[in-house]
């Protein structure tokens, strides 16, 4: 069976959204503009880059990086070769960008347990916060990795949401500091 892992640069108080750029929230951008960065806080992406097996999104995070990351050869080149998966009930095949090699749609959680059972190395969930809740409601989450940054925005999509009512314990597997307060924390879930 793979292993799949949700991973996420997250705030203190759990928000996930627009770390990166101008994705919608207020504050987008929070971890590039509001920390200083550090190379080898981002040591575990290209770590996660080197293991994965299978890229993992939802329909919206699809639908920001589909256009952007296959001309990013220099800085993504194994996800741009990988396998894609995109969960979502309203992509359709003709929608799928024809220039980021092997794109499968999965429509239920279902489909997502049976690509667990195949072979090939882990699966990497990137951003997707619906798609992540979802996961996790179905128990489909084996690991969560985090670069827990030393903000907190107060609003915005989070990792884990009110209207969850599953309880997960997890086992801290890895963990590390950097200078700039930003913290490394990979967790198992326990079964």
């Amino acid at each position: 069976m793979r292993t799949l892992y949700v991973t996420e640069f997250i705030t203190l108080d759990g928000v996930i959204d627009s770390p990166g750029g101008d994705e919608g929230h207020p504050h987008a951008g929070w971890s590039f503009k509001d920390v200083t960065p550090l190379p080898e806080v981002y040591e575990m992406k290209t770590q996660e880059q080197e293991e994965a097996g299978a890229l993992m999104l939802g329909r919206a995070s699809y639908d920001l990086f589909a256009p952007v990351w296959p001309s990013m050869t220099t800085e993504f080149p194994r996800y741009n070769a990988m396998p894609k998966y995109v969960v979502s009930t309203t992509l359709q095949e003709d929608e799928l960008v024809d220039n980021w090699g092997e794109i499968t749609i999965l429509r239920s959680m279902d489909d997502v347990a049976a690509v667990k059972e195949t072979e090939g190395g882990p699966i990497s969930v990137h951003a997707s916060s619906r798609l992540a809740h979802s996961l996790a409601a179905a128990d489909l989450v084996d690991r969560y990795h985090l670069l827990v940054f030393p903000i907190v925005l107060g609003s915005g999509k989070r990792l884990w949401d009110d209207t969850s009512t599953a309880k997960h314990k997890l086992s801290l597997a890895e963990s590390q500091s950097y200078g700039n307060g930003v913290q490394k924390l990979i967790y198992d879930v326990v079964r």
